[in-house]
C-alpha cells in the first residue's frame, strides 16, 4: 500500500481479474440474463456428432433402417438364443435387425466384437442404431443419452432400458458394411 492508504501495483504483479462482482447491478443483471438465455436455448451444449466426425463407411440410412426394424419388435419376449420372429435374445435382436438390411453380423456378442464390421466410437459419437456393449456378454442398440433398446434378460420383453451407475454400457460401436 502507498503511504496514503491506496493500493498500487508493481510491474511484477498482475492486475486483479475482472469478475461479475466488480460489475454494477444493471450490468450484473444483463450478464446473468445472457447466461440464462444461452443455457435455455442450448447454445452452451456441444454440437452433436456430425457426418464429418463419424467413421467413414457408416451409413446413417442403414442405422435408421436397423432402428426401425428393432422398434417393430418392441414387446416381444426375451428368448435365449432367439433370432425372431417370435422372440429374441440380446445379440439375436441386433443380428436380426442388421440382417434385415442385408448385413450379416456374427450371431453372438463375442463374435460381434471380433467382426470387421464394427468400428469403436465414443459415447458422444453414438447415434440410434449403434451398438452399446455391456462388457463382452450383452449388447443392445444405443438410443440416446442414458437409454438403450433391446432384449435384457429372461422373463423380460424387448424395450428401452435406462443405464445407471451399476448397469451401463462400457463400449460403443458403429457398424459399417
Amino acid at each position: 500500500m502507498s503511504p496514503n492508504g491506496k493500493k498500487f501495483w508493481f510491474r511484477t504483479s498482475a492486475p486483479p481479474a475482472m469478475t461479475a462482482g466488480h460489475l454494477r447491478a444493471p450490468a450484473r443483471f444483463l450478464l446473468v440474463a445472457a447466461v440464462l438465455v444461452v443455457a435455455s436455448v442450448g447454445l452452451a451444449r456441444p454440437a452433436p456428432a456430425s457426418a464429418a466426425t463419424r467413421v467413414p463407411g457408416v451409413s446413417a440410412a442403414l442405422e435408421a433402417n436397423v432402428w426401425n426394424y428393432a422398434m417393430h419388435q418392441r414387446g416381444k419376449p426375451y428368448e435365449w438364443g432367439g433370432t425372431g420372429p417370435y422372440g429374441f435374445d440380446c445379440s439375436g435382436l441386433v443380428y436380426a435387425a442388421y440382417r434385415s438390411r442385408g448385413l450379416i453380423l456374427p450371431r453372438t456378442t463375442y463374435g460381434m466384437l471380433a467382426s470387421r464390421h464394427l468400428v469403436r466410437i465414443s459415447r458422444a459419437q453414438a447415434r440410434p442404431g449403434d451398438l452399446a456393449f455391456y462388457g463382452s456378454g450383452h449388447v443392445e442398440l444405443f438410443d440416446r443419452a442414458n437409454w438403450t433398446y433391446g432384449a435384457a434378460s429372461s422373463g423380460t420383453r424387448i424395450g428401452f432400458h435406462h443405464m445407471g451407475p451399476w448397469w451401463h454400457a462400457t463400449m460403443y460401436f458403429a457398424v459399417r458394411r
